[in-house]
Protein backbone atom coordinates (compact mmCIF):
# COMPACT_ATOMS: atom_id res chain seq x y z
CA UNK A 1 0.00 0.00 0.00
CA UNK A 2 1.08 3.95 -0.83
CA UNK A 3 -0.09 6.61 0.98
CA UNK A 4 -1.05 9.80 -0.99
CA UNK A 5 0.73 12.72 -0.72
CA UNK A 6 -1.11 15.81 -0.50
CA UNK A 7 -3.67 16.14 2.68
CA UNK A 8 -6.86 17.33 0.77
CA UNK A 9 -9.05 16.38 3.81
CA UNK A 10 -10.62 18.63 6.34
CA UNK A 11 -10.41 17.12 9.51
CA UNK A 12 -11.51 17.39 13.06
CA UNK A 13 -8.59 18.54 15.84
CA UNK A 14 -8.43 16.25 18.55
CA UNK A 15 -8.75 12.72 16.87
CA UNK A 16 -6.32 10.31 15.60
CA UNK A 17 -5.58 10.63 11.85
CA UNK A 18 -6.86 8.14 9.88
CA UNK A 19 -4.20 7.24 7.25
CA UNK A 20 -5.38 7.38 3.05
CA UNK A 21 -3.73 4.63 1.09
CA UNK A 22 -3.93 3.16 -2.27
CA UNK A 23 -4.57 -0.59 -2.37
CA UNK A 24 -3.13 -2.52 -5.53
CA UNK A 25 0.10 -2.27 -7.51
CA UNK A 26 0.09 0.54 -9.83
CA UNK A 27 -3.48 2.01 -8.29
CA UNK A 28 -3.76 5.77 -8.31
CA UNK A 29 -7.57 6.94 -7.91
CA UNK A 30 -9.15 4.57 -5.83
CA UNK A 31 -8.23 5.81 -2.12
CA UNK A 32 -9.05 3.91 1.57
CA UNK A 33 -9.12 5.35 4.35
CA UNK A 34 -7.61 3.28 7.26
CA UNK A 35 -6.98 3.14 10.97
CA UNK A 36 -3.52 2.86 11.63
CA UNK A 37 -3.85 0.66 14.99
CA UNK A 38 -6.21 -2.02 12.83
CA UNK A 39 -3.53 -2.28 10.10
CA UNK A 40 -0.46 -2.76 12.26
CA UNK A 41 -2.53 -6.15 13.56
CA UNK A 42 -1.34 -7.61 10.53
CA UNK A 43 -4.28 -9.96 10.96
CA UNK A 44 -6.96 -7.87 8.56
CA UNK A 45 -7.79 -5.94 5.73
CA UNK A 46 -9.58 -2.99 6.28
CA UNK A 47 -11.22 0.46 4.71
CA UNK A 48 -13.84 2.89 4.06
CA UNK A 49 -14.32 3.83 0.74
CA UNK A 50 -14.39 7.46 -0.45
CA UNK A 51 -16.00 8.95 -3.82
CA UNK A 52 -13.28 8.94 -5.86
CA UNK A 53 -12.12 5.64 -8.29
CA UNK A 54 -15.42 4.59 -9.80
CA UNK A 55 -17.61 4.99 -12.78
CA UNK A 56 -21.00 6.49 -11.87
CA UNK A 57 -21.96 9.78 -12.70
CA UNK A 58 -24.53 12.93 -11.27
CA UNK A 59 -25.10 12.56 -7.79
CA UNK A 60 -23.30 9.08 -7.56
CA UNK A 61 -20.19 10.20 -8.90
CA UNK A 62 -18.12 8.75 -8.89
CA UNK A 63 -17.81 5.33 -6.65
CA UNK A 64 -21.32 4.66 -5.44
CA UNK A 65 -21.98 1.48 -3.68
CA UNK A 66 -25.36 1.36 -3.60
CA UNK A 67 -27.80 -0.56 -5.85
CA UNK A 68 -31.28 1.16 -4.44
CA UNK A 69 -30.67 4.80 -4.58
CA UNK A 70 -31.60 5.23 -8.46
CA UNK A 71 -27.92 4.67 -10.07
CA UNK A 72 -27.58 2.71 -12.89
CA UNK A 73 -26.43 -1.39 -11.59
CA UNK A 74 -23.92 -1.96 -14.25
CA UNK A 75 -21.99 1.19 -12.56
CA UNK A 76 -22.12 -0.36 -9.18
CA UNK A 77 -21.41 -3.59 -10.22
CA UNK A 78 -18.26 -1.96 -12.08
CA UNK A 79 -17.64 -0.02 -8.64
CA UNK A 80 -17.75 -3.07 -6.73
CA UNK A 81 -14.82 -4.84 -9.61
CA UNK A 82 -12.92 -1.93 -8.95
CA UNK A 83 -13.20 -2.83 -5.56
CA UNK A 84 -12.34 -5.83 -5.83
CA UNK A 85 -9.51 -5.44 -7.67
CA UNK A 86 -8.00 -2.81 -5.73
CA UNK A 87 -7.83 -5.02 -2.41
CA UNK A 88 -6.73 -8.23 -3.82
CA UNK A 89 -10.60 -10.20 -2.82
CA UNK A 90 -12.35 -11.84 -5.17
CA UNK A 91 -16.41 -10.51 -4.96
CA UNK A 92 -17.36 -13.76 -4.47
CA UNK A 93 -15.54 -13.25 -1.40
CA UNK A 94 -17.78 -10.07 0.06
CA UNK A 95 -20.38 -10.01 2.59
CA UNK A 96 -22.93 -7.47 2.84
CA UNK A 97 -24.87 -6.36 5.54
CA UNK A 98 -29.09 -5.80 5.11
CA UNK A 99 -29.48 -2.29 6.82
CA UNK A 100 -32.47 -1.45 8.12
CA UNK A 101 -31.34 0.90 11.60
CA UNK A 102 -31.36 -2.24 13.69
CA UNK A 103 -29.31 -3.89 16.34
CA UNK A 104 -29.60 -7.37 14.46
CA UNK A 105 -25.90 -9.08 14.36
CA UNK A 106 -25.12 -12.22 12.45
CA UNK A 107 -22.61 -14.47 12.42
CA UNK A 108 -21.12 -15.23 8.47
CA UNK A 109 -19.61 -18.34 7.77
CA UNK A 110 -18.57 -19.59 4.96
CA UNK A 111 -21.86 -20.34 3.45
CA UNK A 112 -22.55 -16.69 3.56
CA UNK A 113 -19.60 -15.87 0.45
CA UNK A 114 -21.23 -13.56 -2.30
CA UNK A 115 -24.03 -12.74 -0.07
CA UNK A 116 -25.53 -9.96 -1.51
CA UNK A 117 -23.31 -8.72 -4.79
CA UNK A 118 -23.31 -12.52 -6.83
CA UNK A 119 -26.23 -14.29 -4.34
CA UNK A 120 -29.16 -13.27 -2.83
CA UNK A 121 -29.21 -12.26 0.80
CA UNK A 122 -31.77 -14.82 2.52
CA UNK A 123 -31.52 -12.17 5.71
CA UNK A 124 -33.06 -8.88 6.17
CA UNK A 125 -32.65 -6.59 9.16
CA UNK A 126 -29.00 -7.10 9.63
CA UNK A 127 -26.86 -3.84 10.71
CA UNK A 128 -23.97 -6.37 11.84
CA UNK A 129 -21.30 -8.83 10.83
CA UNK A 130 -18.77 -11.06 12.77
CA UNK A 131 -16.84 -13.56 11.65
CA UNK A 132 -13.84 -16.00 12.33
CA UNK A 133 -13.81 -17.07 8.59
CA UNK A 134 -10.60 -16.20 7.10
CA UNK A 135 -10.81 -14.02 3.56
CA UNK A 136 -14.38 -13.00 3.83
CA UNK A 137 -14.37 -9.48 3.13
CA UNK A 138 -17.44 -8.25 5.68
CA UNK A 139 -19.13 -4.73 4.02
CA UNK A 140 -21.68 -2.34 5.60
CA UNK A 141 -22.73 0.80 3.83
CA UNK A 142 -22.56 4.76 5.03
CA UNK A 143 -23.75 8.19 3.98
CA UNK A 144 -23.16 9.51 7.60
CA UNK A 145 -24.23 6.92 9.99
CA UNK A 146 -20.98 5.69 11.85
CA UNK A 147 -19.36 2.29 10.31
CA UNK A 148 -17.98 0.32 13.69
CA UNK A 149 -14.49 -1.94 13.44
CA UNK A 150 -13.61 -4.41 15.69
CA UNK A 151 -10.97 -6.94 15.51
CA UNK A 152 -10.37 -9.59 18.64
CA UNK A 153 -6.79 -10.57 17.96
CA UNK A 154 -6.96 -13.75 20.75
CA UNK A 155 -9.65 -15.62 19.30
CA UNK A 156 -9.25 -14.85 15.30
CA UNK A 157 -12.67 -13.09 15.02
CA UNK A 158 -13.59 -9.06 13.72
CA UNK A 159 -16.67 -7.35 13.79
CA UNK A 160 -18.01 -4.77 11.30
CA UNK A 161 -21.57 -2.95 11.83
CA UNK A 162 -23.67 0.14 10.90
CA UNK A 163 -24.63 2.63 13.65
CA UNK A 164 -26.70 5.52 12.92
CA UNK A 165 -28.37 7.61 16.01
CA UNK A 166 -30.86 4.72 16.15
CA UNK A 167 -28.68 1.84 16.41
CA UNK A 168 -26.36 4.16 18.42
CA UNK A 169 -29.09 4.81 21.05
CA UNK A 170 -29.34 1.07 21.00
CA UNK A 171 -26.27 0.40 21.51
CA UNK A 172 -24.49 -1.29 18.83
CA UNK A 173 -21.06 -1.68 19.43
CA UNK A 174 -22.52 -3.70 22.93
CA UNK A 175 -24.70 -5.37 20.69
CA UNK A 176 -21.59 -6.47 18.06
CA UNK A 177 -19.35 -7.47 21.14
CA UNK A 178 -22.20 -9.19 22.83
CA UNK A 179 -22.45 -11.47 19.61
CA UNK A 180 -18.66 -11.87 19.05
CA UNK A 181 -18.53 -13.20 22.94
CA UNK A 182 -21.50 -15.81 22.30
CA UNK A 183 -19.92 -16.84 18.66
CA UNK A 184 -16.18 -16.86 19.23
CA UNK A 185 -15.75 -16.53 23.12
CA UNK A 186 -14.16 -12.39 22.34
CA UNK A 187 -13.85 -10.41 25.92
CA UNK A 188 -14.10 -6.92 24.78
CA UNK A 189 -10.81 -6.17 27.04
CA UNK A 190 -8.99 -8.10 23.79
CA UNK A 191 -10.61 -6.20 21.42
CA UNK A 192 -9.29 -3.03 19.78
CA UNK A 193 -12.24 -1.21 17.82
CA UNK A 194 -12.43 2.15 15.63
CA UNK A 195 -15.89 4.61 15.05
CA UNK A 196 -15.18 5.24 11.50
CA UNK A 197 -15.95 8.45 9.37
CA UNK A 198 -19.33 9.78 9.82
CA UNK A 199 -21.43 13.10 10.21
CA UNK A 200 -20.08 14.90 13.10
CA UNK A 201 -20.92 16.61 15.95
CA UNK A 202 -20.65 20.02 14.70
CA UNK A 203 -22.73 19.34 11.16
CA UNK A 204 -25.37 16.92 13.00
CA UNK A 205 -28.38 18.39 13.83
CA UNK A 206 -30.78 17.24 15.85
CA UNK A 207 -34.85 17.89 17.04
CA UNK A 208 -35.29 17.52 20.91
CA UNK A 209 -37.18 14.21 19.55
CA UNK A 210 -33.91 12.99 18.71
CA UNK A 211 -31.57 14.24 21.62
CA UNK A 212 -34.44 13.31 24.05
CA UNK A 213 -33.96 9.19 22.69
CA UNK A 214 -30.21 9.69 23.80
CA UNK A 215 -31.41 11.59 27.23
CA UNK A 216 -32.97 8.24 27.69
CA UNK A 217 -30.85 6.01 27.01
CA UNK A 218 -27.73 7.96 28.46
CA UNK A 219 -29.02 9.54 31.74
CA UNK A 220 -25.73 10.30 33.01
CA UNK A 221 -23.44 10.71 30.23
CA UNK A 222 -25.45 12.67 27.45
CA UNK A 223 -23.64 15.39 28.09
CA UNK A 224 -20.46 14.23 26.96
CA UNK A 225 -22.04 13.98 23.36
CA UNK A 226 -24.99 16.14 22.73
CA UNK A 227 -24.52 20.06 23.00
CA UNK A 228 -26.58 22.88 24.33
CA UNK A 229 -29.06 23.53 21.59
CA UNK A 230 -28.17 26.64 19.34
CA UNK A 231 -31.77 27.73 19.08
CA UNK A 232 -35.40 26.29 20.48
CA UNK A 233 -35.69 22.53 20.04
CA UNK A 234 -32.51 22.46 18.30
CA UNK A 235 -29.13 20.74 19.60
CA UNK A 236 -25.67 18.93 17.95
CA UNK A 237 -25.45 15.61 18.44
CA UNK A 238 -21.95 13.99 18.28
CA UNK A 239 -22.18 10.28 17.39
CA UNK A 240 -18.29 9.83 17.37
CA UNK A 241 -18.90 10.59 21.50
CA UNK A 242 -21.56 8.45 22.02
CA UNK A 243 -20.57 5.44 20.19
CA UNK A 244 -16.98 5.89 22.06
CA UNK A 245 -19.15 6.07 25.51
CA UNK A 246 -21.28 2.67 24.42
CA UNK A 247 -17.92 1.17 23.16
CA UNK A 248 -16.08 1.84 26.35
CA UNK A 249 -19.14 1.10 28.44
CA UNK A 250 -18.91 -2.21 26.59
CA UNK A 251 -15.67 -3.22 28.26
CA UNK A 252 -13.29 -1.55 25.29
CA UNK A 253 -10.16 -0.27 26.60
CA UNK A 254 -9.51 3.61 26.06
CA UNK A 255 -6.09 1.80 24.54
CA UNK A 256 -7.78 0.07 21.97
CA UNK A 257 -9.74 2.20 20.79
CA UNK A 258 -9.50 5.00 17.63
CA UNK A 259 -12.41 7.22 16.57
CA UNK A 260 -12.25 8.84 13.62
CA UNK A 261 -11.32 12.72 12.50
CA UNK A 262 -12.99 12.52 8.98
CA UNK A 263 -16.83 13.91 8.76
CA UNK A 264 -18.43 12.79 5.57
CA UNK A 265 -19.95 15.96 5.74
CA UNK A 266 -17.28 18.58 6.05
CA UNK A 267 -15.75 16.40 2.99
CA UNK A 268 -18.70 15.89 0.95
CA UNK A 269 -17.00 16.51 -2.41
CA UNK A 270 -14.98 13.55 -1.23
CA UNK A 271 -17.44 11.19 0.49
CA UNK A 272 -21.09 10.78 0.58
CA UNK A 273 -23.15 12.59 3.21
CA UNK A 274 -26.78 12.37 3.11
CA UNK A 275 -27.20 15.39 5.20
CA UNK A 276 -25.26 17.62 3.16
CA UNK A 277 -26.91 16.41 0.12
CA UNK A 278 -30.73 16.21 1.46
CA UNK A 279 -30.39 12.75 0.41
CA UNK A 280 -29.23 12.99 -2.96
CA UNK A 281 -26.45 10.93 -2.84
CA UNK A 282 -25.05 7.44 -3.20
CA UNK A 283 -23.50 5.27 -0.39
CA UNK A 284 -19.62 4.30 0.82
CA UNK A 285 -18.67 0.92 2.30
CA UNK A 286 -16.62 0.09 5.38
CA UNK A 287 -15.08 -3.17 4.65
CA UNK A 288 -13.15 -5.59 7.10
CA UNK A 289 -11.46 -8.94 6.42
CA UNK A 290 -9.18 -11.21 8.62
CA UNK A 291 -6.28 -12.53 6.50
CA UNK A 292 -5.92 -15.92 6.07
Amino acid sequence: MQETGKDIWVRKPGAQKMEVVYPGEGNTSLPVLTFQMLSETGKVLHGFTTRMGGVSTGIFATLNLSFTRGDKEENVRENFHRISKAIGVPEERFVFAEQTHTTNVRVVTEEDAGKGILRDRDYTDVDGLVTDVPGLALFTFHADCTPLYFVDPVHGAIGLSHSGWRGTVGRMGQATLEKMKDAFGTKPEDVLAAVGPSICGDCYEVGDDVAGEFRKAFPETYPEFIKDEKQEGKFQLDLWGANKRVLLDAGILPEHLSVTDICTCCNKDILFSHRATQGKRGNLGAFLMLKA
